[in-house]
Parts: C-alpha cells; sequence; structure tokens
C-alpha cells in the first residue's frame, strides 16, 4: 500500500506543479482538507483573513472561529473577486498569519486570480492557502511557481475519481509554522505532523495512523496517471475551449452569464443568471 501512496504523491505534485514534500491525500472530502489545513496551520488568538465571497470562503471562517482564531472576513457578493489592492489592505490591516482564498468558487462560476498574491502574502510575513476544489484540473495552477503555501482539492471534480481523498501539500513555510506550534491541532485525525509520517514525507519509520479509504486510493492513483498521461495544458485547453463553446450557445439562446469578465469564468463552473420575470429559488427547486 505504501508503494501506492508514493504514487499518488508523486501525481498531487504534479497536478499542484509543487516539488512540496509535504504532499498527500487526506482521507475524508474537500471539506476535511480545508479544516486540516486550518487546524494545524492557525492557533488560538491568530489573526485569520478570509475572502468569503461564497460558501467555501463562509465554511473557512466559521472553522477558523471554531478554532479560536481571530477571524476577518473580506466579504463580497457572489460573483465578486478580490484585487491585489482589496487583499494587501486587509493583509496591513489585520497582520494575519494566514489568507484564504478559493480559486474556483463553484457556487457562483468565479475564477479568482492567483498571480502575485502568494508574493504580497509573503511580504507581509502571511501564509496563502488557496481552495482548488473545482478548479484543479480544468484552469492553470501552479503551486510553487504562484507561492501557494497550503493548496488542496478533491478527487470528485476534474480528476473524475469517487469522493473520499483529498490532495493537500504545505510549502516549507507552512510546514514551519505546523512544526513549531505551541499548541497540538485540536484534531488527532487531521494532525498533520502524524500523517506526514503516514504517507511517507519525513525521514522517520513510517507508522500506522488510521485505516485509509483503499479503493478510493486506487482510484484516486487512476485519476492522476490519466490526467498525466493526458497532460496539464491539455485538460486546461480542454476545459477552456468546451467551457467557451457551451457559454456561447447558452447566450445565443438569449441567456446572461452570471459572471461578466469572460477572463473571471470558472472553466469546469458555467452559471446562468436567472431570466426576467424567473425566480432563481423555483429554478433551482424544479431541477433538483
Amino acid at each position: 500500500m505504501y508503494q501506492i501512496m508514493d504514487e499518488i504523491k508523486q501525481g498531487i505534485q504534479y497536478v499542484f506543479q509543487t516539488r512540496n514534500r509535504l504532499t498527500l491525500a487526506i482521507s475524508g472530502s474537500g471539506h476535511s482538507a480545508l479544516e486540516a489545513a486550518l487546524v494545524n496551520i492557525l492557533e488560538p488568538g491568530d489573526s485569520f483573513l478570509v475572502g468569503v465571497n461564497g460558501i467555501w470562503g463562509q465554511r473557512a471562517a466559521e472553522i477558523g472561529e471554531r478554532i479560536g482564531a481571530r477571524t476577518h472576513p473580506m466579504i463580497k457578493d457572489p460573483g465578486g473577486h478580490y484585487t491585489l489592492q482589496e487583499v494587501e489592505k486587509g493583509l496591513a490591516k489585520h497582520k494575519p498569519v494566514l489568507l484564504f482564498l478559493t480559486h474556483g468558487e463553484s457556487a457562483s462560476g468565479l475564477l479568482q486570480p492567483i498571480d502575485g498574491y502568494g508574493e504580497l502574502c509573503h511580504r507581509y510575513q502571511c501564509l496563502l492557502l488557496v481552495d482548488s476544489v473545482a478548479s484543479l484540473g480544468g484552469a492553470p495552477l501552479h503551486m510553487d511557481q504562484q507561492g501557494i503555501d497550503i493548496l488542496y482539492s478533491g478527487a470528485q471534480k476534474v480528476l473524475n475519481s469517487p469522493p473520499g481523498t483529498s490532495p493537500i501539500s504545505f510549502s516549507d513555510k507552512a510546514k514551519n509554522k505546523i512544526y513549531s506550534r505551541k499548541t497540538k491541532p485540536y484534531s488527532f485525525s487531521l494532525d498533520i505532523k502524524w500523517l506526514a509520517n503516514f504517507w511517507g514525507c519525513d525521514d522517520k519509520p513510517r507508522t500506522y495512523h488510521h485505516t485509509t479509504p483503499i479503493i478510493s486510493l486506487y482510484c484516486l492513483r487512476e485519476s492522476l496517471a490519466l490526467i498525466a498521461e493526458e497532460g496539464l495544458e491539455n485538460s486546461w485547453r480542454r476545459h477552456r475551449e468546451t467551457t467557451a463553446y457551451l457559454q456561447g450557445r447558452l447566450q445565443e439562446l438569449g441567456l446572461q452569464l452570471f459572471v461578466k469578465d469572460p477572463a473571471l469564468r470558472l472553466p469546469t463552473v458555467t452559471t446562468v443568471a436567472a431570466p426576467a420575470g424567473y425566480d432563481w429559488r423555483d429554478i433551482v427547486s424544479y431541477l433538483m
């Protein structure tokens, strides 16, 4: 099983475009990966800056509050994105140890720009945490190049694997923050020090931590192998071209796309504004 886990690590490093040694898959959904990131980085009293422009920012803020962090939400209406200037204001005002941004906000179909945000955070001695559950494999993302300190995703989106495993990776800066904590993370199951050893991310003999979802790990390994075979650039292009075709045909029908700026539209999720005279709640109720 350790060989399968090692191959999964290599696959995650490829799709994340990272050389981070502390790279593994959390047993659980993307929520588990989000919580793993937060409970290992944040300690009670830490300042935490959160981009809240949809459900995932809301969840991150709630977890931060449960940890006891001083949580500072930057609230935007659905479909709104964060500029470097807005983020810098928050960094200067709150001096956080961590900033959370959602790369692909699936509730609104927004693609948040990431270039420059890692460098900006590091100037303020802040780590950057990015949610890529809905975007990984469908939109360009370069963890090391973009200065992302913690990146996580899910297996069930573009990777096309059953839900239940979630790739995650930590930069050296993030690793140092974890290993210099003054308190233990409140979750044993999500304790990255234990998981790092279990996944062979340190130089110590591996120690059993928990029973992994073995079938899901085999599926994740195959999913990563398939996207490596296709090539990330080809996957990004396929999603971009397919989405552009879909959006064009929707607009030909007279429908309006929810995200107005084409550069900010998520290639993996297309959102449509409710036509005049219709209540979006009725549409959702009918579809569900």
